[in-house]
């Protein structure tokens, strides 16, 4: 039952994900129209518009949020896979990555949203929805408000 609601999750969303990142309007892609809204609140995160774009994508399988921002800072149209880790840093650098960015995407990938899946069982377990909110908004408020603490602090006493 457990592979039957991934399914249910992934092909959906691979099939957004797709859609974002080869429909363009424009001269920009939906992928970069979705960015730039969100650039805002994910600068008060220390983040920019595509990680955080990346995370919203990445809801049915979180392991694919860094191949998300790969493909959007390159602008293929397909996920990216990535051997070479000094190709992976020189993306990152090269797209305005700093020391900021790095230890706000770990907290934030430390405490935010499960899978769709996981979602989607405790929902099943818990005989509705109310837990399965809870358990998206819980820690993904945590992981906002850290993201933002840390910001202010590095704003604050490092730069």
């Amino acid at each position: 039952m457990f592979f039957g609601r991934a399914i249910a999750v992934a092909a959906p969303a691979g099939i957004i994900i797709w859609l974002f990142a080869n429909i363009q309007i424009g001269e920009a892609s939906i992928l970069t129209y979705v960015a730039n809204f969100l650039q805002p609140f994910a600068s008060l995160m220390g983040l920019d518009g595509y990680i955080l774009t990346a995370f919203l994508l990445g809801l049915p399988a979180n392991e694919i949020v860094l191949p998300i921002i790969l493909m959007s800072y390159i602008g293929r149209g397909s996920l990216v896979n990535l051997e070479e880790t000094m190709a992976i840093k020189e993306i990152l650098i090269q797209n305005g990555w700093t020391l900021l960015t790095g230890i706000n995407v770990m907290i934030f990938t430390l405490l935010h949203f499960p899978c769709g899946t996981t979602l989607l069982t405790i929902k099943k377990e818990a005989g509705g929805w109310k837990w399965a909110v809870v358990a998206f908004l819980l820690p993904t408020i945590c992981g906002i408000a850290l993201c933002m603490i840390t910001t202010l602090f590095w704003n604050v006493f490092v730069v």
